[in-house]
């Protein structure tokens, strides 16, 4: 059987619809440290940053099945924002909260080049490995 490809860039796409279809505000909760993911570092919370994406928030938004990129100003700095599908942990209506929480996406390391590592040899651009943010119920 053939494996399916992720049904979250699809959902991410149908919830945004939904969401601006009642005239809502969508939000982004997103894994700031997961790799390849661009934001502004300085409004990052505890390894998590909350991004409101909608029209009048944002311009040229893309949303394929791969990544979420858009132009945002961030303390009145234009800055462009790249988050891998798998970075957004959850997309919700700012007003009352409906939305979905998406699973966690494991963080997979790069197979090494055939024939492995020698002899435990350390790559030299090996970098240390991060503690991954985790989501937080507020009540």
């Amino acid at each position: 059987m053939a494996q399916m490809k992720s049904s979250r860039p699809y959902l991410l796409r149908a919830l945004y619809e939904w969401i601006l279809d009642n005239n809502c505000t969508p939000y982004l909760l997103v894994n700031a440290g997961y790799p390849e993911t661009v934001v502004p570092q300085n409004f990052v919370e505890d390894g998590q940053i909350v991004l409101n994406v909608s029209p009048s928030a944002v311009r040229q938004l893309e949303m394929d099945n791969d990544r979420v990129t858009f132009d945002g100003r961030f303390g009145g700095v234009p800055q462009q924002v790249w988050l891998p599908v798998q970075s957004v942990m959850a997309i919700y209506a700012r007003e009352n909260g409906q939305g979905m929480v998406f699973e966690i996406e494991p963080v997979n390391p790069p197979e090494p080049p055939e024939g492995g590592e020698k002899g435990g040899e350390k790559k030299p651009d090996a970098k240390p490995a991060t503690a991954r943010p985790s989501l937080k119920v507020v009540k």
